[in-house]
């Protein structure tokens, strides 16, 4: 009599099929948690991290301002402040991510996955074009047409999707340059006159890089361009970022103090908070000062260095320097001039 079969043992070796990770839905969620975790995660560090900045790194300035700057506060000073920053981020790990996804499509099953590529396999469509929209509105117009390369490649957009046929194609092609065109033209003489190369540029380059944004990439650059780009994206960041820790949370004031009588003093700094004794003021200088209510004369409102443009460049009555949303906003309401005292106090 013949011995009972044996049933064949499953591999779990490291080299066998079912080794931890294998799993394409837990490579999914893995994806999935990372990526989330860094859009939720960063943010809040960021905001950690302006306050104890702000607070000169001293720590009981830091707590008064914890104390003071609810989180709320401190969420909607970060999306002032740092949409930008964080708009960018998403729309170049989708851009890079979605080249990166369409090359290794091609790849063999075994070919390990780029993280953007996971990342942009597990965000929903409506996320990206938020991302867009987001970067729409809060880039500088000047770098708005980089927005165009970085759109085609996140969705694909290859000139052969406007048409099957290539006449209508190049027609549709050569419309839309016509009519981008149209709509630079004044700001591109100036820059020429005024020998903006960076601004010429940044206006021009972009439309004609979106020609040829678009994968498959080659399969020998794949793996080294991954690495390179999920590098570049994280130095590009960090060095974004350093600008946005230091903004401010608080807004920059001058406030007239009149501590003796017929003598007064103006205060450069930020308003910590106000109650029925005290301003507290963060100067701009550092340390904490609190001024008795009944000493205030005056108190204006400054803006920042980084806020005074440095271009003279316009596009369409827009500054090149202002984004949608900040242009917008100064049409309805028109920036007055700078308070004397703003230039006077340093």
């Amino acid at each position: 009599m013949s011995a009972p079969a044996v049933p064949a043992q499953r591999d779990v070796g490291p080299a066998g099929p079912a080794r931890e990770g294998s799993d394409p839905a837990e490579r999914r969620a893995r994806a999935s948690q990372s990526f989330w975790t860094a859009v939720v995660g960063v943010p809040a560090i960021f905001s950690v991290l302006r306050l104890g900045v702000e607070a000169g790194g001293e720590l009981q300035t830091t707590l008064l301002l914890v104390a003071n700057v609810g989180p709320v506060n401190l969420l909607a000073g970060f999306l002032t402040t740092a949409a930008r920053l964080l708009s960018t981020g998403l729309v170049a790990v989708f851009a890079l991510g979605a080249v990166l996804r369409v090359s290794v499509e091609r790849m063999p099953a075994s070919f390990r996955r780029p993280l953007f590529a996971r990342w942009v396999d597990i965000t929903p469509a409506w996320f990206v074009v938020a991302s867009f929209l987001l970067a729409l509105v809060t880039w500088q117009l000047l770098y708005l047409p980089l927005l165009i390369p970085a759109f085609v490649a996140a969705f694909q957009l290859t000139p052969a999707r406007l048409h099957e046929q290539v006449a209508p194609r190049l027609l549709l092609l050569a419309a839309l340059f016509v009519g981008y065109a149209w709509l630079l033209a004044p700001t591109l003489r100036d820059a020429w006159r005024q020998g903006e190369l960076l601004a010429l540029l940044l206006l021009v380059a972009p439309p004609l890089l979106a020609l040829g944004v678009t994968g498959p990439l080659p399969a020998a650059v794949i793996r080294p361009l991954a690495s390179l780009t999920e590098a570049a994206v994280l130095a590009m960041l960090v060095w974004a970022a350093l600008p946005v820790i230091s903004t401010p949370v608080l807004p920059l004031t001058v406030t007239t103090v009149e501590s003796t009588p017929g003598v007064t003093e103006d205060v450069r700094g930020h308003v910590v908070t106000v109650d029925d004794v005290n301003v507290v003021l963060l100067q701009e200088r550092g340390g904490v000062r609190y001024v008795p209510v009944d000493q205030v004369r005056a108190q204006v409102l400054c803006p920042s260095e980084e806020e005074l443009p440095r271009h003279r460049l316009r596009i369409r009555d827009f500054h090149v320097e202002d984004s949608l949303l900040e242009g917008t906003g100064r049409r309805v309401r028109p920036v007055h001039r700078i308070d004397a005292a703003c230039r006077a106090v340093r």
